[in-house]
This record gives C-alpha cells, structure tokens and sequence, in this order.
C-alpha cells in the first residue's frame, strides 16, 4: 500500500509483480494526484478502479493477483486508468495438463476448544436453527402454503417458543417441465436434499397438488432417507412411511380453501409438538458446515472481504468443521490453482469434470464465461472475469480441498463430513445459496463490495462487507466491516478471527444477523439445465 495515512492517496497492488493496482480512496481520486511513490494519475480513478504503475504497450499483459487479466489493447502510460475497454480477456485456461494434487502441506494444527449451542439431529447432523419447513412439490401451491404460513406463525408458533421459525419451500419447479430429460435429476435433488437440511430437525412435511410431474412419491421415494441413531434405526421412507406427512390440496376430502388451511395446519403442529421438545446442547465447533459466497463484488472483494473469509475457512478446517465454496464461473479461470491443492488425483479429476460440464452447458446456451461479471461489478473495479475469479477463489483459502460435489448433492451422501469442498453451483446468488443448502450448510457467509440485501430464510446469513463506506452506509445490514483491512484499521487476521468468533456466536443462536432481524429472504430458486415444456 503507497502513502501514510487513511486521507494520502492510496493504491493497493496484491503482487511484487503487479503492473497495476487498485486506487483505495473513498470517492477515488481526480487526474494529476501524486502518491507518495512518485507515480502522477494521468487520468481521474474511480475507487476501486485500475491505475498503470508502469507504461503497457500494445498488447502487453496486464497483471494483477501476479495474473495476466488481459493484454493491453492500445499504449497505455503508467498514471491512466486501466478498465474493461482497454483489455482484451484472456482465453480460458485449458482443463488438460493441470497440475494435479501438487501441494502437499504439512498438517495443520488442530484447533480445538472451540464449541457453539446447536440442535443434535438423530441422523447426525447438526442445525443452528430448529425451524419447521414445509416442502412444495409444485408452484402452483405457493400461495395456499404462503397463507398457511402466515397463519402457523401467527396461531401456533407462540404455543411452541423453542422452534424458531416455520417457512415454506416454495419454487418454481414441479410441473411443465421435462421431468425425464438429462439434467432434471439436478432439481429433484435439490429439493429433496433442501427438505433434510440439519436446519429442519428431520422433520419431514410436504404440501403437494396431486396432478403435477413431481409426485411427493417421486421426490422423495421409499428409502432416499434415513433417521439414524444409537438407540434406533428407522428408514422412514420404507418403514414408517406414515411419519412422511403429504398433504395433498386435490384430495377429495378437501371442501374450500379453508379446508385445505386447516389440514396443513393440524399436520404442521404435529411437527411442531416435536420440533418445540428439542434444546440446543454444547457441541464441537467440528459441527459447523459453512458455505461461503460472495455478490456484489467489487475490486476490493479479493482485497478484504474474501481474504478475511479464506483465513476464517482456514480456521475452521483447522477446527474440524466443513467449508464449501462454489461458484463455477467465479473458480474456472484460476482451475489450475484448485486441482493443484485436491489430497487426490480423484479430487482434481471430480473438478475438471464440473468445468468440462458447465462449460458444454454455457456453450449449449451460447454464452461463455464473460458473461458472468455484471454493470455492478464493472462499476467496483473489476474489469473481466480473469480479475473477478481471482479475488473470488481466495475466500476458499489455503487448505487442501477434499472433496467436490455436484449441483443438488448433499455431503452426507458422499460420505463427507469435514474439510474443505467444492460444491458446484452456478454464479448466480440465489441458485448458489440454494444449492449450498440442500448440500446440507447450517451458516452460510456472503460477502459483497457492492452491496445485497440477500439472505436465507433456511439459514443463518452473514453478510461481510469489502468497502468502510458500505459498511457505514448500510450500517444495518452488513456484519462485519472488513473495509477495515484497506483503511488500516485491522489486518486479514483480526477480521477473519472476528467472523469466527461471531459464526459461534450466531450458530448458538445467541445472536442474530441482520438479514435475520429484517427477515430478509431470497427465494430458493432451483438450478434446472432441463427443458421446460
């Protein structure tokens, strides 16, 4: 960082090689400012934005993160502000001859001590919240089970205050679509792994329509899960099917809207009588699962935000906890820095075939990777994807990555109980965090340099702010400032070591997001690469 003080000109560089570097400075800087190093803006900056630190000539690269972005598409002199009209985006990095588990690191000491207050559920898992969710099997029972909801946490949740919250899983899934086709098994496990997210207490309860493709017997077959513990062993799809609680809305013995109302409400408090019997219990912070996204992102995303969120990830493999991160467009150009830290060649070889997959799916629409970055992300500094990617990965950290699963899978079914993983997902906010749910998530981070009112109705989200001014501006939505590491105010460290804490803090329940004290939710939205008929 160049200058002395939070009001001097400042520029940040991420590497020894960078050619150029970011300007820090609220409001950026206006053309003829001089840094302390010597170097004279030639043209007014904006926050976040490029500035060459040396001359590029015509078709040199331009390096940032010790990366080439792009090359220079005319002479351009040190001082002048490089942004997305200047560069030409590289090609993308080809999926043959990667480096293959080539990072070996010594092992890690364990990190161990730490606990958080969580909801124990007899398959194992862990909730930080103890919610009553109803499943949908279709979009057109949205509206019945929106005001049945309403009517549940007005009527009956009082009577039961050891349940937090009741919500609907509603979709736009279910009916017209190609429910046979390649790619439509990817919403269908969506769903059914979102329904036995840890949140939900194993408690299982679906409102259907009766006549849509996505039959509650199909979502949720005979034997797709299990309630498992010491004491007891029950397949509840094969041999309690009863437990399996479907209300279907075209039952004959429906007469009017308010019957439909009153079964889904005598059904949800009999799952609300068991849910409310359940008390948090001191466990190992090895019970986190944690995913970790970022939108809205900005220059400083890969400065602050996702650096502090890496040293945290870092934190709680260390402690025993599961990490995923995901979004596909946001990893494929720094590929080889991932398949270089997989424990195995199969890892590596599971990573590939995520890019190889999404990449014949974007080419199947006509788009490529560029087509990820948006106006917003433009106007925060970032000038392609190649920069984008670069400050997206690091929120993954350093640990070695152990396993990957595909969109729609749930980590108990691939045996994973710890460690770092790559969930693939598509960029997208909503699809990511939808898909880090039904991988089974109990706390979900979200970084943003922008600014998002996003957040989960499903699980806690807390939001991370890249940029001081954010996090004043929007004061009561952002939960941690980690605008702090560019004024000076606190290192990558102190802030990843302040979410940690605070992860403990919120998935004991003894505090709350503010995406939580707003009640502030994203619809779940399903990843469906299938036809739509």
């Amino acid at each position: 960082m160049a200058g002395e003080s939070s009001v001097a000109p400042l520029y940040i560089t991420m590497h020894e090689a960078d050619n150029v570097a970011i300007v820090a400075n609220d409001g950026g800087l206006p053309a003829g400012t001089r840094f302390p190093s010597g170097l004279t803006l030639v043209d007014k900056v904006p926050q976040g934005h490029k500035v060459a630190l040396v001359d590029l000539p015509a078709g040199a690269p331009v390096r940032r993160y010790n990366v080439t972005i792009g090359r220079a598409m005319r002479d351009i002199a040190a001082g002048s502000w490089v942004h997305e009209r200047l560069l030409e985006m590289p090609d993308a990095r080809s999926l043959e001859a990667l480096p293959i588990a080539t990072v070996k690191q010594a092992p890690r000491a364990p990190l161990a001590g730490y606990t958080f207050e969580g909801y124990r559920n007899a398959d194992g898992s862990v909730g930080s919240r103890n919610i009553l969710a109803i499943t949908t099997t279709v979009q057109c029972v949205a509206g019945v089970v929106e005001h049945a909801v309403r009517r549940i946490k007005d009527e009956l949740l009082p009577k039961y205050p050891n349940v937090d919250d009741v919500v609907g899983l509603e979709h736009t899934y279910g009916c017209g679509v190609a429910i046979d086709a390649p790619g439509a098994e990817i919403p269908i496990r969506t769903l059914r792994n979102i329904t036995l997210n840890p949140n939900f207490g194993n408690e299982v309860m679906v409102v259907s329509l009766g006549c849509e493709k996505l039959q509650p017997e199909r979502l949720l077959p005979p034997g797709s899960f299990a309630i498992v513990d010491e004491r007891n062993v029950a397949d509840i799809g094969a041999t309690e099917a009863a437990k399996l609680d479907v209300v279907c809305l075209q039952d004959d013995a429906h007469v009017g809207f308010m019957s439909m109302i009153d079964s889904i409400l005598a059904t949800a408090e009999e799952h609300l009588e068991r849910l409310n019997g359940r008390r948090r219990e001191t466990v190992p912070a090895s019970e986190l699962v944690v995913g970790v996204q970022c939108g809205g992102s900005d220059a400083f995303s890969g400065v602050t935000a996702n650096p502090a969120v890496g040293f945290c990830a870092d934190l709680l493999v260390s402690a025993g906890a599961t990490v995923m991160f995901s979004e596909t467009t946001e990893v494929r150009d720094g590929i080889d820095q991932l398949t270089s830290r997989a424990t195995t060649p199969e890892v590596a070889a599971a990573m590939i075939h995520e890019m190889a997959w999404y990449d014949a799916y974007l080419q199947r629409g006509s788009a490529d990777r560029s087509a990820n970055t948006t106006p917003g992300n433009k106007k925060g500094g970032l000038s392609n994807i190649v920069e984008k990617a670069m400050g997206s990965i690091v929120k993954s950290g350093s640990a070695p990555i152990s396993g990957v699963l595909s969109p729609g899978e749930k980590l108990r079914d691939r045996g994973i109980t710890s460690g770092l993983v790559y969930a693939a997902t598509p960029a997208s906010d909503f699809i990511c965090g939808t898909l880090q749910v039904a991988a089974g998530i109990n706390l979900h981070v979200f970084t943003t340099g922008r600014g998002t009112p996003y957040g989960l109705a499903e699980v806690p989200v807390i939001k991370v702010a890249t940029r001081s001014d954010l996090a004043r501006r929007w004061h009561d939505l952002m939960d941690v400032n980690a605008g702090r590491i560019a004024d000076g105010g606190a290192t990558i460290e102190e802030v990843g070591w302040e979410l940690f804490r605070l992860m403990l803090e919120v998935a004991s329940g003894r505090k709350k997001t503010w995406a939580e004290h707003w009640k502030l939710h994203n619809a779940l939205v399903l990843f469906n690469p299938a036809p739509v008929t």
